[in-house]
């Protein structure tokens, strides 16, 4: 089976690139090429013919939204820090699979790549036509979570209890504070926090300090 070709489209030049390289990572998919306009998006899905593209709202020359409603025959994943609702409903009327908000991990992205592969795939396994329960469960893949495995090494009631702590103390923590909360050791509530980010629990959001490195900051989403 070929690999699925993907098209990012973001504004941010080095953004593009990260995000590239997140894709790149994930086996069956490989980037065909970068953009960071809307008419650029335009033009390479014309030519290139991707079959997912990872779309940008906040671009220089048009909306990302103007850009998904003048796609066709693609299948697009909205990639942005717009987090208002009419803004999500926007993408979810425009066509968009999926939403991922800015900043979010490899793990995150690759989530989201993978249940798209395996829709394709039951797609593509269903034949020429479709029976009530075929499209129940290809719809089910978009409108209800699907719990992720848990990782080897991590229990599913520590997660939880690094949940509880993330969702009740209502603000975003470090790893070293939900260590501190939890009882944990900063690795392990680490480990945690970024199993919940995958699973689309949490999000992670970068503090800039006046020097150095961002810190990593994690808020609960649910």
């Amino acid at each position: 089976m070929s690999d699925i070709r993907v098209l990012v489209v973001d504004d941010d030049f080095m953004v593009a690139r990260i995000h590239s390289g997140y894709v790149s990572r994930v086996p069956g998919f490989r980037v065909v090429s970068m953009v960071h306009n809307g008419a650029d998006a335009l033009n390479a899905v014309a030519e290139l013919r991707p079959d997912l593209v990872l779309l940008d709202i906040y671009l220089p020359d048009m909306s990302g939204l103007e850009v998904l409603k003048a796609l066709h025959d693609v299948d697009v994943i909205m990639i942005s820090a717009a987090r208002d609702v009419p803004t999500v409903r926007e993408a979810m009327r425009g066509g968009a699979l999926n939403y991922l908000i800015k900043p979010f991990t490899a793990a995150a992205l690759t989530e989201r790549l993978q249940q798209y592969a395996d829709t394709r795939n039951r797609l593509t396994a269903i034949g020429p036509e479709a029976r009530q329960d075929d499209v129940d469960r290809l719809f089910g893949r978009h409108t209800s979570a699907t719990p992720m495995p848990m990782p080897k090494g991590l229990s599913s009631a520590t997660c939880a209890l690094v949940a509880d702590t993330l969702r009740e103390v209502g603000r975003d923590l470090s790893a070293a504070e939900a260590a501190e909360l939890t009882g944990l050791s900063r690795v392990s509530a680490r480990r945690y926090l970024e199993h919940l980010c995958a699973a689309g629990q949490a999000e992670l959001r970068p503090r800039y300090g006046t020097a150095g490195r961002p810190e990593h900051r994690y808020r609960w989403l649910g």
